[in-house]
């Protein structure tokens, strides 16, 4: 089968946000070169040393590739997303070169690369993402793995906000958190979550295509099974009730209307986990928690991306 690629140069604080543009235009996958994955790099043995001189790689900007079958019109699509890369401008994102290009592409060229550079990650002391089609060996018996096929899908696991949340979840996590993923994307951070043995799990994303994306990945996870996934944009059709945790690993200009309305699906005490925060907009994340009520336990940092852990205090403190 073949493809075509609509590519976009951009920086590494739009990334998420081209990337999302490149989906809300019907591309079934995404792939991204960014120069900034050799400052988070993390080998899984921390004795290894690469010598990045000796590597290729992207040593500037980013650029996000969107995957589309052929009986897609890129030429209709191209004006758009160009449009729409430009605006990210007002938000306070740099999208700069912002140029959008096309190309045909083999679907079977594609995976062959794409499965090639994706192996096992330990992301946390405890976690390791593993690819459907790996075998893999764990490391230690305290090693959980989390199963997935992305296949052509956002959110495999490495990204830094991806990671970041993964780690705040193994700082969070003592059992049984009735819990609440916004945005979940491929479900890792269900999946982990899960791992580390919280309870019940809603997980949410924008549409069925998410949804069903998600849905492929807890099958492959046992422990995963029962989480409940749904498609709700933001808390609109989350049903009324209260969780122990909430995570939202999202673009910090969907955490700002998010954010005052949590309150009303957390419990006092509860906790609210936060990541995809570039690092200009961290400070306006912090105050915006503080300003609802929400205490910060703790602030993380992964190359320039953010994390958050933190509560809502119980009524009599």
């Amino acid at each position: 089968m073949s493809w075509q690629e609509i590519v976009v140069e951009t920086q590494t604080e739009a990334v998420e946000a081209v990337s999302n543009i490149l989906m809300e235009a019907g591309a079934e996958g995404i792939q991204i070169d960014d120069a900034a994955d050799v400052d988070a790099f993390q080998p899984n043995d921390p004795t290894v040393w690469i010598d990045w001189d000796t590597v290729a790689h992207r040593e500037q900007g980013a650029s996000v590739a969107g995957f589309f079958s052929t009986d897609v019109k890129l030429i209709e699509l191209m004006d758009d997303i160009r449009l729409k890369v430009a605006r990210l401008a007002t938000f306070g994102l740099n999208p700069e070169p912002g140029t959008v290009s096309a190309k045909a592409v083999k679907d079977e060229d594609w995976a062959t690369e794409w499965q090639k550079y994706y192996h096992p990650v330990r992301v946390t002391r405890h976690l390791t993402v593993v690819p459907k089609w790996e075998e893999y060996t764990p490391e230690n018996q305290d090693e959980k793995h989390i199963i997935l096929d992305p296949g052509m899908a956002f959110g495999t696991g490495t990204h830094p906000t991806t990671r970041l949340m993964l780690q705040a979840l193994e700082i969070t996590v003592r059992g049984g958190e009735r819990t609440l993923d916004i945005g979940t994307g491929s479900g890792v951070l269900s999946i982990g979550a899960k791992q580390l043995g919280v309870g019940s799990i809603l997980a949410t994303d924008i549409d069925e295509v998410a949804v069903r994306s998600a849905q492929l990945n807890f099958d492959l996870n046992p422990i995963a099974k029962d989480v409940q996934v749904i498609a709700s944009d933001l808390l609109n059709d989350v049903p009324a009730q209260k969780f122990d945790l909430v995570i939202a690993n999202m673009l910090s200009e969907v955490l700002v209307p998010l954010i005052p309305d949590v309150e009303k699906y957390l419990v006092h005490g509860g906790n609210f986990l936060l990541s995809g925060i570039y690092e200009d907009k961290a400070i306006v994340i912090l105050e915006l928690l503080q300003s609802n009520g929400y205490v910060v336990d703790e602030t993380m940092k992964l190359g320039e991306w953010y994390g958050i852990i933190s509560h809502l205090p119980n009524e009599d403190a």
